[in-house]
């Protein structure tokens, strides 16, 4: 039987072994954000299958990110339990499953329940990446090692939607829920190959479940009310019915988390003021990177006139400045303030959306691709050093849960930034039907403002 401790690991595969294994935690990335774009492209397909209106078929996209951000804080229960090998593989193994589930579905309820259980084992794998390279990297190679493995990341988001065309255009929309499979299925053979049993003395203390269901309640009934008020006629009762919910929830969740002697989220590592400014900037990282990649090809096509292709060929060049800025921002982040680099960041991003606010149907194919580029440039030097400002500080057992919740942050902020700019296209000046450029300048401003009023919290992160 092979050795999988850590020294066995060290003497097979030298210093190498830690690169296979961020590649391992990459493949289950990869795998969760593939999911997450590749389905867009075949909704309509899918509703003309089963027969279903948008109403039904947007819980595809919002019950997966719904599921992906609660499941996020289970994750330091997880490891400390069953340490991260058996976690990682279980995950990924489900996620197989029900993918193929999802695939063959025979009823739009089915798949949309695949989709919910695809997100909920998705936002199990993806803070396991952060703690990993947290764990094997000494502090002077976190953020190289952090670049590293976001350029490997930003791929499947490019590609997704390639690929999902493909598939449908030539296959069958349900090759678009088996295509992460072999991912993740490869993904479980590099988990046994390369990542070490548990160092420590695992624990055994009970689950939050309380925590969990109110977090559920909590995220599920806001993210519903916001996508009603998208229609108030008619909904007004179930916006407040479901917004009240949400609030009590919220408030029980709090209360419930600070008396819990084993809490889902571990609100004394927010008292950690480094770590609960990260977090922040956090939110603001997932505002601008779900809200900018939802805005950019609605804002092209429908206030600008641009063709679908031309929409993702504008962001193709954004896509490889991104990755050649991960492995650079990666590296200053181990050398750097991390406040420095992350205001940067913000300011960077802040003015790829002013540009994109001030951007008139004169403006041409060249100038808006600059625009993205600028964005992403960004994002990239926001993420590494998010990760090592956020993390660096904590004691080495802190590491799940802190993963976890920056995570959750993070995806948080997407979920709701998503709702806020739909909300804002929603009710901003239409023509024919569609929001008119003004609203999408309203979007673009609503989305800069937002990423510069978290500048003063990520200011007071100690370098």
């Amino acid at each position: 039987m092979t050795d999988h401790s850590l020294e066995a690991l060290r003497s097979r595969y030298g210093e190498r072994w830690r690169w296979f294994a961020v590649a391992t935690v990459m493949l289950g990335t990869i795998a969760t954000v593939l999911s997450a774009t590749i389905v867009n492209v075949a909704l309509p397909d899918i509703m003309l299958e089963f027969g279903i209106g948008q109403g039904q078929a947007h819980w595809l996209a919002t019950g997966f990110i719904a599921a992906m951000t609660i499941t996020m804080l289970t994750t330091g229960w997880l490891l400390d339990h069953f340490g991260l090998r058996k976690t990682l593989a279980t995950a990924m193994l489900l996620f197989s499953a029900v993918s193929v589930v999802g695939g063959f579905s025979p009823t739009p309820e089915t798949l949309i329940a695949a989709r919910v259980a695809q997100g909920a084992f998705a936002g199990l794998m993806q803070p396991m990446a952060m703690y990993l390279v947290f764990r094997i990297f000494p502090k002077e190679r976190r953020g190289q090692a952090m670049g590293i493995y976001g350029m490997g990341v930003i791929l499947a988001p490019a590609l997704g939607p390639v690929l999902g065309g493909v598939l449908v255009d030539q296959l069958n929309w349900r090759f678009v829920m088996f295509a992460p499979v072999p991912v993740t299925l490869f993904g479980v053979y590099m988990v046994w190959k390369f990542l070490p049993r548990p160092v420590a003395t695992l624990q055994s203390y009970p689950f939050d479940f309380k925590g969990l269901v109110l977090l559920a309640v909590t995220i599920l009934f806001s993210l519903d009310a916001l996508n009603r008020l998208q229609i108030p006629a008619g909904n007004l009762p179930m916006i407040a019915i479901g917004a009240l919910v949400a609030v009590i929830a919220l408030v029980l969740f709090v209360v419930r988390e600070r008396s819990a002697p084993h809490p889902l989220l571990q609100i004394k590592l927010l008292r950690q003021p480094s770590f609960l400014y990260a977090n922040i900037g956090a939110i603001a990282l997932g505002l601008a990177l779900f809200g900018s990649t939802y805005l950019i090809p609605l804002f092209v096509q429908t206030a600008l006139d641009f063709s679908a292709t031309d929409a993702g060929l504008m962001m193709l060049p954004a896509g490889i400045v991104l990755g050649m800025t991960f492995p650079v921002a990666g590296r200053m982040a181990d050398k750097r303030s991390p406040r420095l680099l992350i205001t940067f960041g913000m300011a960077m991003f802040a003015l790829s959306a002013a540009l994109f606010a001030l951007s008139d149907l004169a403006v041409g194919f060249g100038w808006l691709a600059l625009w993205a580029v600028i964005g992403r440039i960004g994002l990239g030097f926001m993420l590494p050093a998010l990760s090592t400002g956020a993390l660096n500080p904590l004691e080495t057992h802190e590491l799940g849960y802190g993963s976890s919740t920056i995570n959750f942050t993070r995806q948080l902020g997407g979920a709701y930034g998503i709702n806020l700019v739909a909300l804002t296209l929603e009710y901003g000046d239409h023509a024919g039907g569609l929001p008119t450029i003004e609203a999408f300048h309203t979007a673009w401003w609503l989305v800069a403002g937002f990423v510069l009023l978290a500048v003063w919290p990520v200011w007071k992160i100690r370098g």
